[in-house]
C-alpha cells in the first residue's frame, strides 16, 4: 500500500511531452523524422490562457500520444518573473522565432510548420477545442501537405 503513491507518479510522469527549446535542433529532428513542428509562443508564468492551454490541452494524455509519435514539439516562452528568466541565449533565440513567426507578439500563439519551417497553420489565442478537436485540425492540416 505504500507504494501506491510511487505507482501515480510513474503512470503520470509519462503524460507530459518533450518540448523543445532549441528551434534549430527541433527542425533538424523534424526533417529527420519525418515530422511537423508544433511551435507554441507563451507566457508560462504570466499568461493565463498559455497556462490553461498547456494544462488542458498540451499536457492531455490524448495530446501527448499524438504529439509523441506525430510531431516535434517547440517552446518559445517569455516569462517575467525573475526566478522562471531564461539565459540571455535562450531570450534572443525566442525573440528571433517571435520576429518571425509571432510579428504582433500575440499569447498563446501556435504555429504548425513543417519541417522546413514554412508555415501551415496558425492559433491564435487559446483554442476553444477539445484536444482530440485540436489533433483532428492538426491532422487535417498535415494530411493536405502530403
Amino acid at each position: 500500500m505504500r507504494f501506491l503513491p510511487f505507482l501515480f507518479l510513474f503512470a503520470f510522469a509519462g503524460t507530459t511531452s518533450n518540448w523543445e527549446t532549441d528551434f534549430t535542433k527541433a527542425q533538424q529532428k523534424a526533417q529527420q523524422e519525418h515530422k511537423f513542428i508544433l511551435l507554441n509562443f507563451s507566457g508560462s508564468d504570466w499568461c493565463i490562457p498559455c497556462i490553461k492551454l498547456h494544462k488542458e490541452l498540451f499536457e492531455s494524455p490524448v495530446f501527448t500520444a499524438f504529439s509523441d509519435s506525430s510531431l516535434v514539439l517547440v517552446n518559445a516562452d517569455f516569462p517575467r518573473l525573475k526566478k522562471n528568466s531564461l539565459s540571455k541565449e535562450q531570450e534572443k533565440k525566442n525573440e528571433v522565432l517571435a520576429d518571425k513567426y509571432d510579428k504582433e507578439g500575440h499569447f498563446p500563439y501556435t504555429v504548425l510548420l513543417d519541417e522546413k519551417g514554412n508555415v501551415v497553420k496558425k492559433w491564435d489565442g487559446y483554442p476553444n477545442l477539445s484536444p482530440q478537436q485540436f489533433i483532428l485540425q492538426v491532422k487535417e492540416n498535415i494530411d493536405a501537405r502530403k
